[in-house]
């Protein structure tokens, strides 16, 4: 990228960025998923086998995949980033999450059609907390609604404690500790799915 172009690009804010993506600016779209995060990309890409020729054809299909109206809101998922976190980590779990999405269809069609990956769909979702930079986990912890719910996700996967290490602290029994460690994972869901990165 010229230099020029990269003191451009850094000059836009994220809602500018996404504004001009979403307005189908193909300088800004070029500048910005192709060129400035194009090692973002590339990480993923070398991470996950996604079936994709090229870093550049993985990102095409990264920016089919955030910019397909949804059949049920007619909304794009760009269009439900929330502003909380970065653009650029938004976008690194979108890649994330769409390379497991990948992995997950590829088991569906190898294994038996009844498995669903590691996870069934009833089960809560797991915070991917590795694929968020410290600012934006505290963040995504903040609009947590309920305090002990927050210290328990901040405990668990921020600290990294022991599913026993992480009641001991908060004074649970294992049995109470199991409850409130799945609601306290559905509201942190709750809270990504809000600002669009799950």
């Amino acid at each position: 990228m010229e230099l020029s172009e990269q003191k451009y690009i850094d000059s836009l804010t994220d809602k500018e960025i996404v504004s001009a993506i979403l307005g189908r600016d193909t300088r800004i779209t070029r500048l910005y998923l192709y060129e400035k995060c194009y090692p973002l990309f590339k990480a993923r890409y070398d991470k996950y086998y996604t079936d994709c020729e090229s870093c550049v054809e993985f990102i095409n299909e990264i920016y089919i995949y955030i910019m397909t109206p949804g059949v049920k809101t007619g909304k794009c998922y760009l269009s439900t980033f929330g502003f909380s976190c970065s653009l650029t980590c938004w976008l690194k779990i979108v890649a994330e999450n769409y390379c497991h999405q990948l992995f997950k269809k590829r088991l569906e069609i190898v294994d038996a059609p009844e498995r669903l990956g590691d996870r069934k769909m009833s089960e809560p979702y797991s915070p991917n907390i590795e694929s968020l930079n410290r600012h934006d986990v505290e963040v995504m912890l903040g609009l947590m609604t309920n305090d002990r719910y927050r210290e328990l996700i901040r405990l668990r996967y921020v600290e990294e404690k022991s599913n026993e290490e992480t009641a001991e602290i908060l004074g649970m029994s294992m049995d109470n500790f199991y409850n409130k460690h799945k609601l306290a994972k559905e509201q942190f869901a709750k809270v990504l799915r809000k600002e669009g990165l799950i």
